[in-house]
């Protein structure tokens, strides 16, 4: 079991998702960021002469990267949870990926690095794509923020 699977098991109040999903989506954006960052770096590592052809490689990965990882930093949190900030955010990152993976898939013949990068990429797409139909917004404005944790007055 993940620690993201133990932390989801320890939460203390109702999580409304199934937490082995939800656990699944948070590992593998986790996984896809840390792929998407390793990607930047070793396309930086490329013959110069490269560079030019890899630059929108670059920027895709660095920010799919940024997006994955904050995109999992929100499925983490469940205390006044925002069932539209959520799913907006999960749909951002959907698309974030599947650039990415796109972009990567140009060049995946001829670097080892960026095909893995583009794997991760539709991992983490087709488990968010998966959640997203839990994460509907209900049309409701958001609930106050919840009393589980106290705010600090100024």
């Amino acid at each position: 079991m993940t620690y993201t699977a133990q932390m989801l098991e320890t939460y203390p109040a109702d999580v409304h998702l199934d937490h082995r999903r939800l656990a699944s989506v948070i590992d593998r954006l986790t996984a896809c960021a840390q792929a998407c960052a390793a990607c930047a770096d070793a396309c930086l590592s490329e013959p110069a002469e490269e560079l030019p052809r890899l630059a929108r490689c670059i920027r895709d990965t660095m920010d799919c990267a940024d997006i994955c990882h904050a995109t999992a930093a929100v499925l983490s949190r469940h205390t006044g949870y925002d069932a539209s900030l959520t799913h907006a955010q999960v749909q951002a990152a959907v698309q974030a990926t599947t650039t990415c993976g796109d972009s990567c898939a140009e060049h995946a013949e001829a670097h080892e690095h960026c095909r893995i990068c583009m794997q991760a990429c539709r991992e983490a797409e087709e488990a968010m794509t998966g959640l997203l139909p839990e994460l509907q917004p209900s049309g409701r404005a958001p609930s106050p923020p919840s009393r589980t944790a106290p705010q600090q007055q100024g």
